[in-house]
């Protein structure tokens, strides 16, 4: 098939899988690319007759060789080089998801991305918003989010409708919900979250993630799925953007199902605790974040910007 259509909004998943149903419909999407990143264990032959750009290794290092070297193989973080392909290739809108995240019929119609929204504004206590606390799920929390507030991360105030430009939507997600492990292995919750669920955000800084969230243009080259720093990559991804653009970004309601693949969440625990150790210290200190990161992240975003340079 060939690698380019006239549109401008792009799917962008990374998958060692077989393609699941949830990327069958993304594929199959009136007006949208999908753009696979292969890994080493991704069986190529079955995304190559799939509708979609397919980046298999050899096409990965052939274009972008010291991205493809840094990032490493057998890593959900390979996703960055599916942003960069997108952006190239003239993305307006990006949409990051994950390949266990079945889209609603809905998905990808309520879009705000590059417009100016009135959203339902919430203010929180503990000056860091939990997108869920809003929402008929307050009991749980959005992974990433400091785990130091939690007690305390639903003491929240309605300051009323403001109008905001977005530049990033993250859209929730209905069934296996992103959340922290610990969260997980208490809960163990299928959610259904409320479909009456307006635009939101808040005057404060907030988690989102790379599951199921479109991102304008602009912004592409300050995000990125941190790699080596475990669980937190996309997250923290997500607060270093709003540094560079505060105010930028609304939730909407739930435009996907994840049937969550399998998952080791005692491992997935493990490599969140980078996260519970320096979550709240790196927002509190977001002007310094760099010095949060380890020095192979560091030299992955000198590698990872310069794709973005004119």
């Amino acid at each position: 098939m060939s690698e380019q259509k006239s549109e401008d909004k792009f799917i962008v998943t990374t998958t060692i899988n077989s393609p699941s149903k949830a990327l069958k419909l993304f594929s199959e999407m009136e007006g949208w690319t999908l753009i696979v990143v292969g890994d080493l264990k991704t069986p190529h032959e079955k995304f190559r007759k799939l509708n979609c750009i397919y980046l298999d290794p050899e096409k990965q290092d052939k274009k972008y060789g010291e991205l493809s070297k840094i990032i490493g193989w057998n890593s959900i973080q390979r996703r960055n080089i599916g942003f960069v392909e997108a952006f190239h290739l003239g993305a307006s809108i990006i949409a990051t998801v994950d390949d266990d995240n079945i889209p609603f019929d809905s998905w990808g119609q309520d879009l705000m991305i590059n417009r100016e929204v009135e959203c339902d504004t919430y203010k929180s206590e503990v000056e860091i918003f939990d997108p869920l606390s809003v929402t008929n799920q307050s009991i749980l929390w959005h992974r990433g989010f400091p785990i130091e507030l939690v007690p305390q991360k639903n003491n929240v105030t309605y300051v009323g409708k403001t109008k905001r430009k977005i530049l990033v939507q993250a859209d929730l997600w209905d069934g296996d919900p992103d959340i922290d492990a610990i969260a997980r292995l208490a809960f163990n919750p299928i959610v259904k979250f409320s479909s009456n669920i307006l635009p939101f955000c808040s005057t404060d800084i907030s988690p989102f993630n790379s599951q199921n969230t479109f991102l304008a243009r602009e912004v592409l080259p300050y995000y990125s799925v941190l790699p080596f720093i475990g669980r937190m990559d996309d997250i923290w991804g997500s607060y270093i953007l709003q540094q560079t653009f505060p105010g930028c970004v609304a939730y909407n309601k739930a435009s996907v199902y994840q049937e969550r693949n399998p998952q080791d969440l005692i491992k997935n625990l493990e490599n969140e605790i980078v996260g519970y150790r320096n979550t709240l210290n790196l927002l509190r200190n977001l002007n310094d974040w760099k010095t949060f990161l380890p020095e192979k992240t560091i030299q992955f975003l000198k590698v990872y910007e310069s794709f973005f340079k004119p």
